[in-house]
């Protein structure tokens, strides 16, 4: 059972419970018989985002096998103080809205108990002193978040299965700061051509084969056909290489273009240098930025072209030219990697590395100091990347650009969409 089924059997059961007719009531959960009959009544007073509710929860008792049982509600879910609504919304605020726990702690609190910020939006109301303000912290919104994350556990095995892949992906990793020196990082692996993201892993240390190792795994463990991997994107980490090269023999490697452009920075300002040794003033500047030009025009040919050829062909003038031989130098050894995704079977393959996905992770998580533990960061990144499968993309238009996925989730775009099961049903939330 994938992600989408799980989540579509939760709002399935949701809906029943609301749903239920009296005799659906008077069922024993234990024995499923009817004979059973009233056995008193008991309140519950749970925070809604329409207030504090008074629930009337009725007792049963089973002749059959002499037990007591309470239907559950839709609403409320057993022994919380707080509505289902109160929920999804705190872990939809966090999520979507990338905002704090405490601020997201915030926001709720004002929107149960009609308090604090809920003045600032209804300025012309009068204010009416709460019998019992909603309480809040910051810490139960943790502790909702840090749920849903051992529920995000439990659904890795065949997460994804029967999700159809490109084959093109693209990996890398963030660090994430713990409590005071202690450091992990959060490898990732998605789709280059869907965007659907794989679930992650925390280790300690990117170097060496083995943190890889434990990503892939995973990958697999969640429906990711290893033998159907054609090519990987990052920015050259040496233990990624190093587990291609031991395992996945037949998967070519991209080198990320956007860090093989930062590497060349070093040598192409000393190009710069030794073009205006003995100049000054407007003409030192000018030399500096018409061999800096000629550079990059010479380095962007190399980097840009249509095939090995034509990047071999670039790569002399490089050499030829008066401050390109350290340029040349440094990009001997990369020519072949960086034209990757020219080659016919790995059309698809995206130039640059997926870290434009970790400034949508960061908005939230603050670097990992919210999680002050390996565990719970691994738990908060796996319930982000079961997020942002489900969350389509604004369906927005411009003049003079186009998105690729506008209005479409990744699982719509690699063919399976959710449809309304939305990702706090797949959280069983």
């Amino acid at each position: 059972m994938n992600i989408i089924q799980r989540g579509a059997q939760w709002l399935q059961a949701l809906r029943q419970m609301a749903q239920r007719t009296p005799w659906d009531e008077r069922r024993c959960p234990h024995c499923g018989q009817h004979a059973t009959w009233k056995h008193g009544t008991y309140h519950r007073q749970p925070w809604t985002l329409s207030g504090r509710q008074t629930v009337v929860m009725q007792r049963y008792w089973c002749g059959r096998c002499r037990r007591t049982f309470t239907p559950p509600l839709a609403p409320v879910a057993a022994r919380c103080w707080y509505g289902r609504d109160a929920q999804r919304c705190a872990l939809d605020h966090w999520l979507h809205g990338g905002s704090s726990v405490r601020r997201t702690a915030e926001w709720v609190r004002s929107l149960a108990g009609r308090q604090e910020r809920w003045w600032l939006w209804r300025p012309w109301a009068e204010r009416v002193a709460a019998e019992r303000p909603c309480r809040l912290g910051a810490s139960t919104v943790q502790r909702w978040l840090d749920g849903a994350g051992q529920r995000a556990q439990t659904t890795i095995a065949s997460q994804l299965r029967g999700v159809p892949t490109s084959g093109q992906l693209g990996a890398d990793g963030l660090w994430a700061r713990l409590v005071g020196t202690t450091r992990r990082v959060v490898l990732l692996l998605t789709d280059s051509v869907t965007g659907v993201v794989y679930p992650p892993v925390v280790v300690a240390t990117e170097d060496g084969p083995a943190p890889w190792a434990a990503l892939f795994r995973r990958a697999a463990q969640a429906g990711l056909r290893r033998g159907a991997i054609r090519g990987v994107t990052s920015d050259g980490a040496r233990g990624l290489g190093q587990y291609l090269e031991q395992t996945l023999v037949w998967v070519h490697h991209q080198r990320c273009v956007f860090h093989v452009w930062r590497n060349l920075a070093a040598p192409l300002a000393e190009a710069a240098t030794q073009a205006v040794r003995g100049l000054h003033g407007a003409a030192a500047t000018a030399v500096r930025r018409a061999t800096k030009r000629g550079l990059v025009r010479l380095v962007r040919a190399v980097l840009d072209a249509a095939d090995d050829a034509a990047a071999v062909a670039a790569l002399r003038a490089l050499a030829t030219h008066r401050g390109g031989v350290g340029l040349a130098a440094a990009l001997r050894n990369l020519v072949g990697d960086v034209l990757v995704y020219r080659e016919r079977w790995n059309r698809g393959l995206v130039r640059v590395g997926p870290e434009w996905w970790w400034r949508d992770f960061r908005l939230r998580l603050s670097h990992g100091r919210n999680h002050r533990s390996a565990v719970r960061l691994e738990r908060a990144a796996l319930v982000w990347a079961i997020y942002h499968n489900f969350e389509p993309a604004q369906g927005r238009r411009e003049r003079k650009r186009t998105y690729r996925r506008a209005g479409r989730s990744p699982l719509a775009m690699a063919g399976v969409p959710p449809g309304e099961v939305s990702y706090l049903d797949a959280l069983a939330v």
